[in-house]
């Protein structure tokens, strides 16, 4: 029996708040889900099922294989259910592994103790059928086992994915406060762009939600940009299955004839390694860079567009008396120029946001790192039209 080919429980995990872009994902590659969480989704798949998810999901962290659900009190428990699962039949000989967990039981108060337990349960399982000791490490190179334990209930997993998805690869110079690749899809899926209209972002620091719009609306695949998954790294990996996805990742490529995207902010360093993660990315050619202040922002006239802003919130950067400023100027600039668009401000203080002036028609809500975020939506009017609906 082989786990590539096999059904199990899939368990893809995200970062908090994004899930219902995570699902509309999943179901668009064509999975069903069973039951969605605050952090991800569940579903039934193989193994080769995760490794199309993995080369094309945006918004997930990783992708994980269930192996077995059982209780355990402690950390001995842990190991007693673990020695004798027959981990040779899923790790190579000789290899290389991983340990990462999720742990929250009140018998220990350091979560490495419980990667250790899982670690020896592994090695003493390894040595006693082959006779050798398995090489382990902290580094997500090779293949990862993930433990999820709450009080008494533990699962243990395949990472199929090792280093997180969150993370797109194509970034080489992330600037002072970049956004989460993961997030900045999310965000721009939460919006009402049609991925064919103007996309303009001032104030885009490193590119990140430039690169990620131009990847959204060309159809391209953080898996472009990565060599490495976790789940090249087990008994029975058939690599002609991984290169037909891979393959498939150019091929579903498309052009959008006319598209604008449009990236500007006032430092010139910040754009010129916005420009180069654009290389890194292979959408360079789809972005306008500018360097200048962001209400000199070139706002494409005579379509119903998307503004989007992420500007300093004072958690990180910034002085607030000068963010107030900066914040108001938004709100001017967004009245003056941007009518018949749609403006979105992702940020971290509502309190400043008031200083926009403008009455949020949304407010939806994200999280990044410990800070809890509202992307705000503003209709500019300009005229009557037609609302479209959310993209996602």
């Amino acid at each position: 029996m082989s786990l590539y080919t096999t059904k199990g429980i899939i368990t893809i995990t995200c970062h908090k708040r994004i899930t219902p872009y995570l699902e509309q994902e999943v179901k668009e590659l064509g999975f069903e889900i069973e039951n969605s969480f605050i952090t991800g989704v569940r579903l039934s798949g193989t193994i080769n099922d995760c490794i199309k998810l993995n080369l094309n999901l945006r918004c997930a962290s990783q992708v994980l294989y269930s192996l077995k659900q059982f209780n355990a009190s402690d950390a001995d428990a842990i190991y007693s259910n673990l020695v004798s699962y027959p981990w040779e039949t899923i790790l190579p000989d000789p290899g290389y592994f991983s340990i990462t967990s999720n742990v929250s039981n009140p018998t220990i108060n350091n979560s490495m103790f419980a990667n250790l337990r899982v670690k020896d349960a592994i090695v003493d399982r390894l040595r006693d059928q082959r006779g050798t000791r398995p090489t382990t490490g902290s580094e997500l190179t090779g293949a990862v086992i993930n433990l999820f334990w709450k009080n008494e209930e533990a699962e243990i997993f395949i990472d199929t994915s090792g280093d997180s998805l969150a993370r797109h690869g194509y970034r080489k110079i992330p600037g002072q406060a970049p956004m989460l690749e993961a997030l900045a899809a999310a965000t721009i899926y939460a919006t009402r762009w049609d991925k064919v209209s103007p996309f303009v972002n001032p104030m885009c620091g490193s590119g990140t939600l430039a690169i990620e719009a131009a990847m959204i609306a060309t159809n391209r695949r953080p898996g472009l940009f990565r060599t490495n998954y976790a789940f090249m790294h087990l008994q029975g990996y058939d690599e002609a299955v991984y290169l037909r996805e891979d393959a498939l990742l150019e091929k579903q490529i498309i052009d959008i004839p006319g598209l604008r995207i449009i990236a500007t902010d006032y430092s010139e360093r910040a754009v010129e390694n916005a420009k180069k993660n654009a290389v890194a990315a292979g959408v360079s050619k789809l972005i306008d860079f500018a360097v200048c202040d962001f209400a000199a922002t070139e706002i494409p006239a005579g379509v119903n567009g998307i503004l989007f802003v992420n500007p300093e919130y004072g958690e990180r950067l910034g002085q607030l008396d000068e963010l107030e400023t900066t914040y108001s100027r938004i709100g001017d600039f967004m009245k003056q120029k941007c009518g018949g668009y749609f403006g979105y401000v992702f940020t971290g203080n509502l309190d400043l946001a008031k200083k926009i002036g403008l009455k949020a028609k949304r407010r939806i809500e994200f999280y990044t790192s410990t800070i809890d975020c509202r992307l705000l939506e503003y209709e500019l009017y300009s005229g009557s039209r037609v609302i479209p609906k959310p993209a996602m």
